[in-house]
């Protein structure tokens, strides 16, 4: 069996703005009734975090969750503990409709760090980023260029951004373009 290995395996574009692809991590796709008690428990209890509200991310170090859609979240684990999650999530659900899949070898995610990640992403996603609009917190599914990709706010200067692993070499690379490119000055510089 090979060993895996993250997209751009560790990949950094530095500067005001770096880009850093985050390595290997885990991720669950899991669908079902979020509003279900088992379900919720069993997200909190394999995150550490609180379930997160439509269009929010709630994420500590490499664990968290996102709210992907009504009946669906991502559950964010390190990469090493995905097998034991679906197992704990089998065990919480039995009986319950839900589906949970591993996407951690078909997905990519990035780092996006420095003052003006805002502006860098909001130069490729047709999203409104104002910080009156778009907060820590605050999670959306769209486009970055032209792939679909998701991304939050972890704090003011810091974005994660996932994608499809097939698409991660163009969308590191469309990422540190519009770093490299700098301010445009979208947004009030703090």
């Amino acid at each position: 069996m090979s060993e895996a290995v993250s997209a751009l395996q560790g990949k950094v574009a530095p500067g005001e703005v770096t880009i850093r692809e985050a390595g290997l991590r885990g991720m669950i796709t899991l669908r079902g009734d979020l509003t279900d008690t088992k379900l919720k428990a069993a997200c909190t209890g394999l995150s550490g975090v609180d379930m997160p509200g439509p269009g929010q991310a709630n994420c500590v170090g490499e664990k968290g969750l996102c709210w992907m859609s009504p009946d669906e979240m991502l559950v964010l684990v390190p990469y090493a503990e995905v097998t034991a999650a679906l197992e704990v999530l089998a065990k919480a659900l039995k009986g319950k409709h839900y589906l949970a899949e591993p996407v951690s070898d078909a997905r990519a995610m990035f780092f996006v760090e420095g003052e003006f990640a805002r502006e860098v992403i909001s130069k490729l996603a047709p999203v409104d980023l104002h910080p009156d609009t778009f907060k820590p917190g605050d999670f959306r599914r769209t486009r970055l260029g032209q792939v679909a990709a998701a991304f939050w706010m972890r704090d003011e200067d810091t974005f994660e951004v996932i994608c499809f692993r097939s698409v991660a070499d163009y969308a590191f690379d469309l990422l540190a373009a519009s770093a490299k490119a700098g301010r445009v000055g979208l947004f009030p510089v703090r």
